[in-house]
């Protein structure tokens, strides 16, 4: 609608939000992804996600590897990008496993935005689902489910443990 307003002459597209500027795409589309990814047939290939908690006063950064549904999982003050908290977070909890992280995949959430920090840092590729497409990285999104029946959207983060969060991780 904005395009066409601007390209019949019209005024409308000056009083959007946007005002006529394109999207500027953030890190390499899922789609560009290898394809050896979707078939699960190796190690190496992980999706992350955040779960906030109530009154979104802290995150829970959790990571799972595509083809074992090896889970990593820790609790960050809170999910802003502007504190590399996330970041942070992600290169300590993949560090370990350095040899085995190809590919990571996550949505387009602003706590994602130091991802070339991150891919940098461990040497791999990261790819992001399209926008409005959160539910593509699904095993993420699965484990997040069953994370969230330990620890409910109600849940105050600040009252969960580092020793909560290991035996949460454990039973997935």
């Amino acid at each position: 609608m904005k395009r066409a307003d601007k390209k019949s002459g019209g005024r409308i597209y000056k009083f959007l939000r946007t005002k006529g500027k394109k999207y500027r795409s953030r890190g390499v589309s899922i789609d560009d992804r290898p394809k050896i990814v979707d078939e699960k047939s190796r190690i190496g290939d992980w999706e992350i996600d955040t779960l906030i908690g109530k009154n979104h006063k802290q995150a829970l950064v959790a990571i799972v590897e595509r083809k074992s549904k090896f889970s990593l999982m820790r609790k960050g003050e809170n999910k802003t990008a502007e504190l590399v908290a996330v970041a942070t977070t992600t290169i300590e909890l993949l560090r370990p496993d350095k040899d085995r992280v190809l590919t990571l995949t996550a949505d387009r959430g602003k706590e994602f935005a130091y991802h070339e920090k991150v891919a940098k840092a461990l040497e791999f590729d990261y790819y992001f689902a399209p926008p409005y497409s959160c539910w593509q990285p699904g095993l993420n999104e699965n484990t997040n489910g069953l994370i969230r029946q330990f620890l409910p959207k109600k849940s105050r983060f600040e009252e969960v443990t580092e020793r909560s969060v290991k035996r949460v991780k454990g039973l997935l």
